[in-house]
């Protein structure tokens, strides 16, 4: 049959045709078969995929990676305490990774902190430490090296949050105020979190201070539950919409099912606001799979001012409004857009973090090289099956084999790291729980988030030296050089030979300081 001449669109019309093209475009980048990691990243990262939509980044921050395809500039600041110097931390290539081998050059024999995330969108709304508020004094920067992960297959950086610390823009560009549509998500992570107030990201006030119902609008996520029931124990993707946190309209849970995430390493927390009547919530595992919607309906009823909402148009990061500054945290990357982005936006941005590997493996195991996974096995002759694992925060020696748990293998698995008080040394990062190292408190190993303290670093930092048993490796405290970890009793200590602690004696001692490093068991 003969060719029938196409009609010409009406102008609007084939912008909106050339829109959803592009957004599927997109999102078909999104699926694309993965190679062998490289300096650079994805053809489309979260901020393309939102502005293909429709629903652009207004506020882009990532310690990790790139989160447009075109961005070269700057990931964060670092200051180090040696000198005060300061120095911007960029990327391995356009659209790419972290350089975090700049970091360790420019902090090797001092430490850094933390002084500003840079916003990527454009608009210059970037993070800087935190002053006074309404409920907090003024903040102190993060600890530049407490949180080491690998990401697309290159060592980073993420952002630990301890109580006291937080970020914070009160003069932005862009975002979201009076009522205005806005989206938001964060990659943060499950095992890092309390139950204080407020670990949050997004819009808040911007003269620090708690300025009434409706007046913030950001992703909340810990164990802090605002209005009960809350069902499980967390912790959970909330919105900080002032004056609670809240996972439904009535403020506490209406989803039996939602139980939260569970001690996930890496979580993307998503939510979504009109403004004016409608509120939701998502959350999905940052390492694979989709994201499950937990809420999604009406805006708050607990009291007035939440519909309309009364955004300021500030951006905070790991604290309440008004600088409640008493929870933890963990973050890695994370956007605000002008709009509510579709579903599809979300889903292919979650496609997106999935495919950047966050948490994957180093590359190197088995030894006690930098980022060599491994796990400790003992080599006193009663115990030649047990390793050094964590168990409910603790360091203890058990029982691990081929036929043990996942969670068995992974809690028995750590990550060397260069001592955090000596890079002579090292520190042994956990496996599954980002950011906890191996250290002694009371003589006693627990496994404890690094807060950046002088007495933290040296209490996880430990000095490798021949086996005293002739056989194997033992590890003598940083601080207490005389004391090695030690198993006794299957538990773990710092003990010397012989000693007024039951720990210290001077029985099978030489053997139980003795360590095989050895493959380690989480894949």
């Amino acid at each position: 049959m003969p060719v029938r001449a196409l009609r010409s669109c009406p102008p609007r019309v084939r912008r909106a045709v050339l829109s959803v093209l592009a957004a599927f475009a997109t999102i078909a980048a999104l699926v694309v078969g993965a190679g062998a990691p490289e300096a650079s990243a994805a053809s489309s990262l979260p901020c393309d995929v939102y502005a293909a939509a429709g629903t652009p980044c207004v506020a882009a921050h990532s310690m990790v990676r790139a989160l447009y395809s075109s961005y070269s500039g700057s990931l964060y600041q670092v200051r180090r305490a040696s000198d005060s110097a300061t120095a911007d931390i960029g990327l391995l290539a356009t659209g790419g990774y972290a350089d975090a081998a700049a970091q360790n050059s420019f902090c090797a024999g001092t430490t850094c902190i933390i002084t500003k995330i840079y916003d990527q969108s454009g608009k210059h709304n970037d993070l800087t430490v935190e002053g006074a508020g309404g409920a907090g004094a003024a903040d102190v920067g993060a600890p530049a090296d407490a949180l080491p992960v690998t990401v697309g297959g290159h060592q980073v950086y993420g952002l630990e949050i301890s109580a006291g610390m937080g970020y914070r823009d009160d003069a932005t560009s862009g975002v979201a105020t009076n009522g205005a549509a806005e989206g938001m998500y964060m990659v943060t992570s499950g095992t890092h979190v309390n139950g204080s107030c407020c670990f949050d990201y997004g819009n808040a006030e911007t003269n620090n201070k708690d300025t009434g119902n409706g007046h913030m609008d950001a992703i909340n996520f810990g164990t802090e539950c605002w209005f009960a029931p809350c069902y499980g124990s967390g912790p959970w993707v909330q919105a900080d919409l002032e004056n609670g946190l809240f996972q439904s309209d009535l403020g506490y849970s209406t989803n039996s099912s939602d139980t939260g995430t569970g001690a996930l390493p890496f979580v993307t927390a998503l939510l979504k606001n009109n403004g004016q009547n409608h509120f939701a919530l998502k959350w999905g595992n940052a390492q694979s799979g989709g994201l499950t919607t937990t809420y999604s309906g009406s805006e708050p009823s607990t009291g007035s001012g939440y519909s309309p909402m009364h955004q300021e148009g500030a951006i905070v990061l790991g604290t309440g409004g008004d600088n409640s500054n008493g929870s933890i945290g963990s973050f890695f990357e994370g956007v605000m857009t002008s709009g509510i982005p579709t579903d599809a936006a979300d889903d292919a941005v979650q496609s997106d973090i999935v495919s950047v590997g966050y948490g994957g493996a180093t590359g190197s195991t088995g030894s006690l090289g930098s980022a060599s996974e491994i796990s400790l096995r003992a080599t006193t002759s009663c115990c030649t099956t047990d390793y050094v694992r964590h168990q409910n925060d603790a360091g203890v020696l058990s029982a691990v084999t081929s036929s043990s748990s996942t969670l068995d293998k992974n809690d028995a698995t750590w990550i060397v790291r260069p001592g955090l008080a000596s890079s002579s040394c090292v520190s042994f990062e956990s496996r599954n729980y980002p950011g906890d190292y191996l250290r002694h408190y009371n003589y006693k190993i627990y496994r404890q988030p690094m807060d950046g303290t002088t007495t933290y670093r040296q209490d996880a930092t430990f000095c490798p030296t021949t086996g005293k048993s002739g056989t194997g490796t033992s590890f003598a405290s940083y601080n207490y050089p005389a004391k090695y970890l030690r198993h006794y009793n299957y538990n773990l200590y710092i003990a010397s030979d012989g000693g007024s602690n039951a720990w210290d004696s001077a029985t099978s001692w030489t053997d139980d300081v003795s360590w095989a490093v050895s493959s380690p068991w989480a894949p």
